[in-house]
């Protein structure tokens, strides 16, 4: 006799023969407290042996049982028929009996049992539950009908069959001793396992529970059933089964017969001698699980049907079936490969990892409308009376909050002025009018701890002016309880961790952000303050609860009553409004409360526009690998979010760029996609990028550029995709910024363009700092990031994973970005609405939280009107400011090859004009290692590029001056040794220069020279009548400079030049704004007159020009000229044009005096100004104006 015993290795079961002498059955179980009807749950712990019948052969069991039923066993018997298998190693027919409902028994077969969810197959590991089963002695025949490959062969055959008879026939004995009550459960949905056995149902036909009558014995063997395992089978597929005989091939010859399916639904416990087989799939099995399991049934039973079903075949071998089952998966997968073309790694791993929108609010209905709400406005008569700008006092100039206060105010494009906590206050009116509309504090203990005279300063100018203080709670190592603040009735606990954020609906202080929802979760940080009071100036405007994990002793399971973090004060105390955080702005809700603020304490002036326009472009469309691209349900899932996008913003419609080269260029179901996408075409808007996708900064010849162009203009015509949108975006945003020139006249020419859009200007980061420009008549917009990119087409490969993203919707970047700017164009990609759609998830989800969280007004439009609307709301930003193309990598990548920026000056001389600018021109020209630009035909030696009109032709026009392969005044020079320069007089008092001159040129000299203001106005007005100019001939010195602003406008503009360059500490800070104290090098005029071979010497040390060239065999004075010229020869001199050196008649003296006491201030200011700039002393004519002023 064998005995069968379980045993755990990990999550494997292995089942092992031993031998035992018993040849009764012995059953120790240890049952549990019995489970009510409608969910049984038994764990059995058995260990037995069993004798058969007959042949005093068994095999005994052991194993862990659980039983878990849902149902009653009278509701599930009721409904579902039984059919009961005999398989007995005998040599009488076999039988088949089918029962009804009421008298069912599962029986336990000598030779074997049937466990929940395991298939035997001979020696092999069972299916479902990867258990070993090794038995079937081939020399105990009495035992065992079959051998080991018998049964292989036997199970293989059977797998799926409905009803089957064994060929033979034995009698049983019966142990009446053995309660009928308990059955074995085969069915499906109840039969599971863990890791610490088998889970099996006992089934109680009787009262439908756990009553005494289960014993410690066995499930025993029905008197009207076959001792074989059952299974469940509905009545038609037990019909079925009947009239579907299939023969059996066994090792001793004979054949058995039984009714079966082909293809059944169920799921057999099959049982040969000493062996045994489970039926059906783990409890709370997926559907997907049980598809599969259906599918390899239905192989199994059609491939023995095959093999064993038709007469002729009966002696094929296990082999041959084998090889038969090999050759068709072959084909298959060739058939799939070539002609269904989806990828038969993708049809075999098949997941549904497309996440879905679950963000849901209290103010979204079904129809995704919220609760009518208006916005509180803030405005008031005392915004009248101070400026729209923040005063923010920071520790240090290098602290985190303060950086992140900064940053945010940059990003809202709010106006304000830092100054570090603890030194004087700056000048906070101007005239009638407050400077400041808003007074924050990095750290409140700073505001609280402020000296005496400037405290009541402070508070005085708040009083007067109402303006209100934003003040934070500083972390500290010190933890605080019921701290008092300093000067008023409100207390602090600090460095807290706390959890479930939300807000007061109540609080007027809200504008931006909407209260009615609960931030869920732990709160960043464990640094917080919160507020406790007992002043009705007090109201909370945000609360939290304490963090019950970190705390659990404080919980006790009693309510917590929520804890003030931001609070708000209305000034009934001291007259001083004030909104006070317990945390800095790590937690997002408290960027928007901090916004929300600065409207509410400023009476509207710092107040934000609450419409938002949203368009988001998808580029790429025809473009991407194959297995990467859209296939007709993308298309259907992208019009179908279309639609529900539509219903929360107002004319939203997603916007395809397309490139018609690669149109047809992926598997087969992809080009049903771009099939699907042109049937809808009208669904979209749709704009251009290039025909194959190129990169157009590498096209040099405008006719190639444009034809490429054509092309992509001939296929939208040919598919009806609209050709009139004006809008259109480069590839890999190549050649509109760093602008490639003659893209934008081929864009004017084939496309009409009238608006695009980049992330490049002026830098890709940060983002905050994206800004627009025009160019061409080309309106460029900031284009915005998602978080998407090409690469991002699945969940569990996003980076970081699904969280990450949905931080970043849930209050994190791609939220702000929309709260922070009116328009926002969004750049997606093709492959982010294939494959697991995380486009489509994404932005229906953070419109859905700005729904939640926001009082935003959602719209698109199409580019043109967006591009209208954003320079009317920032006219400032009409002009571009072309940066260095070499300092940003990104933008040296999109940038022409054949373009360098060694060609680029090394310093600039700025004037001002008349100072002897065009002196040091010359001088420098001299030197063999210093070259300047190529001629004007306009402006002769200046360019004058960084102001007037020549601007606006773009920095390709700007470099074609400074050729890289030639020089213009030296050919011996190399691009090692060269030092290029530009000299143009009229940048030292243009408005834009310095800022436009930084951007391309930030580590450049400046070099100014200067003379006496009062000289160099006069000297200009001198020089204007030399060139016959209308104005000054018909008008005196002193009308010019006295001219008022009811005169001529030329007579004010020819005042103005005069007057206004002499200005020089003005224009010099402005500078200096730009430039550090180090790159600036001023020259005095005077000096480089009378002695310009010292100044040109000092110069050179400046530039650290190599080799020093010396000025002093170069230069000589010409007494005719009355100033130094270039040396030719020993007797020979060449002096500067006629035009140069001229003698003007003498100033008139009340000319003079009004100058001297025009300049007074601005010449007070320059000796200041050079005296902090220090190594520079102070010019003789400068004292001589000011000694004579006074």
């Amino acid at each position: 006799m064998k005995n069968w015993q379980t045993h755990l290795e990990g999550a494997e079961m292995h089942l092992s023969p031993t031998l035992t002498t018993a040849s009764s059955d012995i059953v120790n179980a240890n049952v549990k407290a019995k489970a009510p009807a409608k969910m049984k749950s038994r764990r059995m712990n058995a260990n037995g042996s069993g004798s058969g019948s007959g042949s005093g052969c068994g095999s005994s069991w052991s194993g862990n049982y659980q039983q878990q039923d849902s149902h009653s066993t009278h509701q599930l018997t009721a409904r579902v028929p039984i059919t009961t298998t005999t398989a007995i190693a005998t040599n009488k027919p076999a039988r088949s009996q089918q029962h009804t409902p009421s008298h069912q028994h599962v029986g336990h077969k000598s030779g074997g049992i049937g466990f929940g969810n395991m298939t035997v197959n001979g020696n092999s590991y069972g299916s479902s539950n990867n258990v070993k089963y090794f038995g079937n002695d081939a020399a105990d025949a009495d035992c065992n009908g079959t051998t080991a490959v018998d049964t292989d062969a036997l199970l293989s055959a059977a797998l799926n069959v409905s009803s089957t008879e064994s060929g033979y026939h034995h009698h049983h004995h019966h142990d009446h001793r053995q309660s009928t009550t308990n059955r074995l459960h085969g069915n499906n949905a109840n039969s599971t396992r863990s890791s610490k056995g088998f889970y099996y149902t006992l089934v109680n036909s009787d009262d439908g529970d756990f009553a005494d009558s289960s014993t410690s014995q066995p499930p025993s063997v029905s008197a009207s059933a076959a001792t074989t395992p059952l299974y469940y089978s509905s009545t038609t597929s037990s019909a079925r089964s009947a009239s579907s005989p299939a023969t059996f091939y066994t090792s001793n010859g004979t054949t058995s017969t039984s009714s079966a399916s082909a293809c059944s639904s169920t799921a057999p416990l099959r049982s040969g001698s000493g062996s045994g087989s489970g039926s059906g799939s783990a409890h709370g099995s997926s559907s997907s699980s049980a598809a599969v399991a259906l599918a390899c049934n239905c192989c199994s039973n059609l491939i023995a049907r095959c093999c064993f079903g038709m007469p002729l075949l009966k002696a094929i071998n296990v082999r041959r079936c084998v090889l038969a089952l090999f050759a068709i998966t072959v084909v298959t997968i060739f058939y799939y490969t070539h002609y269904v073309d989806t990828g038969v790694f993708v049809g075999l791993i098949q997941r549904d990892t497309r996440p879905s929108p679950l963000i849901n609010c209290r103010m979204i209905s079904g129809k995704h409308t919220r609760e009518s709400s208006r916005a509180p406005d803030h405005r008031s008569e005392a915004r009248l009376r101070i400026d729209p700008k923040v005063l923010v006092f920071v520790e240090t100039t290098y602290s985190g909050l303060g950086r992140d206060i900064a940053e945010l105010l940059v990003y809202n494009r709010i106006k304000y002025k830092v100054e570090v906590a603890g030194k004087s206050l700056p000048v906070l009116t101007n005239l009638d009018k407050g400077r400041y509309g808003v007074i924050v504090f990095e750290n409140l203990d700073k505001y609280l701890n402020m000296d005496k005279w400037n405290r009541e300063l402070l508070d005085k100018y708040c009083r007067e002016y109402s303006v209100g203080i934003v003040g934070f709670v500083s972390p500290s190592e010190e933890t605080l309880v019921a701290a008092q603040l300093r000067g008023l009735p409100l207390y602090i606990h600090t460095n807290l961790r706390l959890r479930d954020a939300s807000l007061n609906p109540a609080s007027p202080v809200l504008r931006l952000t909407r209260a009615g929802e609960t931030a869920w979760g732990a709160l960043p940080g464990d640094d917080w303050a919160v507020f406790q009071h007992n002043h009705t100036t007090y109201e909370p405007v945000e609360w939290a609860q304490r963090n019950t994990q970190d705390y659990p002793s404080d919980s006790g399971g009693q309510v917590q009553l929520p804890l003030t973090t931001v609070l708000q004060d209305h000034g009934h105390f001291d007259g001083i409004q004030r909104v006070l955080f317990g945390s800095n702005l790590r937690f997002w809700l408290h960027r928007l409360l901090f916004l929300d603020a600065l409207s509410y304490l400023s009476h509207g002036q710092l107040s934000l526009n609450l419409e938002r326009m949203i368009l988001v472009d998808i580029d790429d469309i025809f473009v991407g690998e194959r297995g990467t691209r859209l296939r007709p349900d993308d298309v259907q899932a992208l019009i179908a979010t279309q639609r529900i996008i539509a219903a929360m913003v107002p004319g939203f419609r997603f916007n395809l760029g397309f490139s018609g080269k690669f149109y047809h260029h992926g598997e087969r179901e992809e080009n049903l996609g771009d099939d699907y996408l042109l049937r809808n075409v009208q669904e979209f808007n749709w704009f251009s990028h290039m025909w194959k996708h190129q990169q157009p900064h590498l096209y040099e010849n405008l006719t190639l550029l444009m034809s490429e162009m054509q092309l992509n203009y001939a296929f939208a015509k040919e598919h009806n995709i609209p050709t009139d949108s004006g809008y259109s975006i480069s590839p890999h945003h190549s050649g509109v910024y760093p602008a490639h020139e003659i893209l934008y006249i081929a864009w004017k020419k084939i496309w009409n363009v009238k608006v695009t859009s980049t992330e490049e200007y002026p830098h890709l980061r940060p983002a905050r700092l994206r800004r627009g420009f025009i160019h061409r008549d080309i309106m460029v917009l900031p284009r915005q990031t998602c978080g998407l990119f090409t690469h991002t087409m699945y969940i569990d490969r996003y980076p970081g994973g699904r969280d990450k993203l949905d931080e970043s919707i849930q209050g994190g970047e791609l939220f702000q970005t929309i709260v922070y700017n009116p328009i926002n164009i969004f750049m997606t990609h093709m492959s982010n609405y294939g494959s697991d759609r995380l486009a489509l998830y994404t932005f229906q989800s953070v419109i859905k939280f700005l729904q939640c969280w926001t009082n935003l007004k959602l719209s698109s439009a199409p580019p043109i009107q967006l591009a209208e609307m954003y320079f009317r709301l920032h006219p400032e930003e009409v002009d571009p400011v072309w940066g260095n193309p070499c300092d940003d990598p990104r933008h040296k990548k999109i940038w022409s090859k054949k373009k360098s920026c060694d060609s680029l000056p090394k310093f600039l001389v700025i004037g001002p004009q008349k100072t002897g600018t065009t002196a040091l021109y010359t001088f420098l020209a001299m030197h063999s290692s210093i070259t300047s630009n190529v001629p004007s035909p306009d402006t002769y030696e200046e360019i004058q590029f960084f102001n007037g009109n020549n601007y606006y032709r773009g920095l390709d026009w700007y470099m074609d001056f400074f050729p890289s392969d030639s020089s213009a005044n030296s050919t011996a020079v190399t691009p090692q040794t060269r030092y290029m320069f530009e000299k143009s007089a009229t940048y030292f008092d243009g408005e834009a220069v310095p800022k436009r001159a930084h951007a391309l040129l930030p580590h450049a000299k400046i070099v100014s020279i200067l003379i006496s203001p009062a000289k160099r106005a006069y000297s200009w007005y001198q020089h204007q009548r030399a060139h016959g100019e209308g104005i000054a001939n018909n008008y005196s010195f002193y009308q010019v400079i006295t001219a008022g602003d009811s005169a001529p406008k030329a007579l004010k503009d020819l005042r103005n030049r005069c007057l206004n360059p002499g200005k020089y500490a003005q224009h010099l800070e402005h500078w200096l704004a730009y430039y550090p104290a180090q790159q600036l090098h001023i020259i005095d005029g005077e000096q480089l007159r009378l002695n310009p071979v010292d100044v040109m010497n000092d110069l050179q040390r400046f530039l650290k020009i190599q080799p020093i060239f010396d000025y002093s065999n170069h230069l000589r004075f010409d007494a005719k000229k009355g100033f130094f010229c270039q040396v030719v020869s020993e007797k020979r001199n060449k002096c500067l044009g006629k035009s140069k050196g001229r003698q003007y008649p003498s100033m008139d003296e009340r000319s003079a005096k009004l100058l001297q006491r025009y300049y007074l201030s601005h010449n007070t200011a320059l000796v200041k100004l050079l005296k902090k700039l220090g190594s520079r002393p102070i010019p003789q004519w400068l004292k001589d104006d000011l000694s004579t002023g006074t």
